[in-house]
């Protein structure tokens, strides 16, 4: 019984570090499994890797692998990555480029420490504009030291970093026939948000005037203000949501937390809104001078009702509603999966 059940303890044993994805024990800066590189190529990369990591601390590692096998790249990047510990335990400072040369792949790897400079755009750009057109020669040392040429001085220069993001911005940024068309198509909404807030708006005031000349019972009067205000603040959001996406769009400085994280101005918007319409309500009762003012608390008068109401669709008290190198190692870092991947 005891050998049978040590003997199923290794089998499981065996079966899961089988499973488990071995990855390559680095112990150089370069690792060229793949025999991409000439031996003076060899050279020249681990002597300015090393160097760069010797003056900085940054690990700018390299692996040349023949194929992926069943992992995508960025799986075994970041296993490998993971596995070397690359950069230092406290600055997680490391960067592994992996060229798959079958696959045609390329990434690079960048460590918790470094994303801030060296982030996703940054890689994907580098990767895209400086390492692909050389690899589609099958110049695979001159684009990987093209690359590392340009992590280095990025690492080292903020400013040629800052410039590096500018030409993506510029790179980026929205030509100026896709900026009237998403304005023409936000532009539908805000008018067509714009008419629903200026229907329930006139019907709220009328309830208002209703009220003060006792043709609409005050408590029917408020059931019915509940509804229209919903029906107004359904107007707002259809022209305030466009009009802050165009304001992003036109690069418009809009502080969304600053107007999220204290309400209380709401309250007082509301409540000027409201004090707003009574005014309007009263000054509309006096230009016309027709009527007096009084109140009715419940009963309404049923023709001003159909007549004012009914027709124009706003809901009523009572009726229905509409629908809504060999001494490298690592030091310890790690990396969370940032960088970037490419293919040619």
């Amino acid at each position: 019984m005891r050998k049978a059940l040590l003997f199923h303890f290794f089998l499981l044993m065996s079966v899961l570090g089988f499973a488990q994805q071995s990855y390559p024990d680095l112990r150089a800066i370069v690792t060229d499994s793949a025999q991409i590189f000439t031996p003076e190529q060899l050279s020249s990369l681990t002597t300015k890797l090393n160097r760069f990591e010797s003056e900085t601390t940054n690990q700018l590692v390299i692996l040349t692998i023949t194929e992926l096998g069943d992992e995508t790249i960025e799986e075994y990047a970041n296993g490998t990555f993971n596995q070397n510990r690359l950069g230092q335990e406290e600055k997680d400072n490391g960067i592994l480029i992996l060229f798959s040369q079958n696959d045609r792949e390329v990434r690079i790897e960048v460590g918790y420490g470094l994303e801030p400079h060296i982030t996703d755009a940054v890689a994907s750009r580098i990767i895209r504009n400086t390492m692909i057109p050389k690899f589609k020669e099958e110049d695979y040392f001159g684009g990987l030291d093209l690359a590392t040429d340009q992590i280095i001085e990025f690492l080292l220069d903020p400013e040629a970093l800052d410039e590096f993001n500018a030409a993506i911005e510029a790179e980026n940024e929205m030509p100026w026939w896709a900026m009237v068309i998403i304005t023409v198509f936000l532009s539908v909404f805000i008018a067509g948000g714009g008419f629903v807030f200026y229907k329930a708006y006139t019907g709220f005031l009328e309830m208002f005037r209703g009220m003060f000349i006792g043709k609409l019972g005050l408590f029917p009067g408020i059931f019915m203000m509940v509804f229209s205000l919903m029906q107004i603040a359904f107007g707002l959001v259809f022209i305030l949501m466009p009009l802050f996406f165009l304001s992003m769009f036109y690069g418009l400085d809009f502080d969304l937390e600053q107007w999220s994280g204290d309400l209380s101005w709401l309250y007082y918007a509301i409540g000027g809104f409201i004090l707003f319409t009574i005014l309007l309500a009263i000054l509309k009762i006096k230009l016309k001078g027709e009527e007096d003012f009084k109140l009715s608390w419940v009963k309404s008068d049923s023709s001003y009702m159909s007549k004012t109401f009914s027709s124009s669709g706003t809901h009523s008290f009572g009726s229905s509603s509409g629908g809504s190198s060999s001494s490298f190692s690592g030091g310890g870092g790690s990396s969370g999966g940032g960088g970037a991947s490419g293919s040619w």
